[in-house]
């Protein structure tokens, strides 16, 4: 149990007026009234759990646009957080990227230690020793993209030079963006978060929004310079073989891997 693994009475247990509110597959999540109304996620994967942990602090400590971690405990059966409840609601597709470029900006200044997830996994000390290490994962898990996953070897070796870690949420999506009544933009879900290159987190999201091209979310590049259409374009393809190897929807793993197909 973490220190901060209990507070005003929440235990990770889940209280009989309980609503669900589950959207995901990878795990469970209440909304619980009483006292402290508060958000409870049990995680199927403890690294995850320790992750949006460890996230939630950092985020705290630099009083970034995320939800309030309220207790949490990444040691126990089930693990879980409970994190303040919002009185927010999703941000309208049609004004994703543009609400989205504030609270990202915010996030993306806050650096990094080491290069990877914040807990629960390996850290880094560079950020293409993580790129390598991810792209091994992938090989394995899709033995028919092997040949597409030495080739972004190659390119992670030629395109990625000195690159200074700072937060990525690395699952950026609609619905996870926001907006409180008479307050700002808000990021939830934080379990995948690491530390890397701010240009990940756009080709994830082009990802996510199922772009042909991941060029029109780099007007949310913080740092634009010379190299930022090329780096995003090989970041994207690297999570279009994450989706391709690793998705539980085979839908996805299949339009993952066309695409990826298509770019070479």
């Amino acid at each position: 149990m973490s220190p901060d693994s209990s507070m005003d009475g929440i235990d990770g247990r889940v209280p009989p007026a309980a609503r669900e509110i589950t959207t995901g597959q990878a795990n469970r999540v209440w909304s619980v009234e009483g006292p402290t109304r508060y958000i409870l996620k049990h995680y199927g994967d403890p690294s995850r759990a320790a992750n949006e942990a460890a996230a939630l602090r950092l985020l705290a400590r630099h009083r970034a646009p995320a939800p309030q971690l309220l207790a949490a405990a990444s040691g126990s059966a089930p693990p879980w957080t409970a994190q303040a409840a919002l009185h927010a609601k999703s941000v309208h597709l049609d004004r994703f990227l543009a609400d989205l470029a504030e609270p990202l900006a915010s996030i993306h200044r806050i650096p990094g230690t080491h290069f990877g997830r914040l807990a629960g996994a390996q850290k880094h000390r560079s950020w293409t020793g993580y790129l390598h290490d991810r792209l091994r994962t992938y090989a394995a898990a899709a033995p028919a993209l092997r040949a597409v996953a030495r080739r972004l070897h190659q390119e992670v070796d030629a395109s990625v030079d000195a690159i200074q870690p700072a937060l990525l949420h690395h699952d950026l999506q609609p619905g996870h963006l926001l907006r409180e009544p008479t307050g700002p933009q808000l990021l939830i879900d934080w379990e995948l978060a690491i530390f890397g290159d701010h240009r990940s987190d756009l080709a994830r999201l082009a990802v996510r929004l199922d772009l042909d091209d991941p060029v029109p979310v780099l007007s949310l590049a913080v740092r634009p310079d010379a190299t930022a259409e090329r780096r995003l374009h090989l970041y994207w393809r690297i999570h279009l073989l994450a989706d391709a190897a690793l998705s539980t929807d085979r839908a996805i793993r299949e339009r993952a891997a066309r695409r990826l197909l298509r770019c070479r």
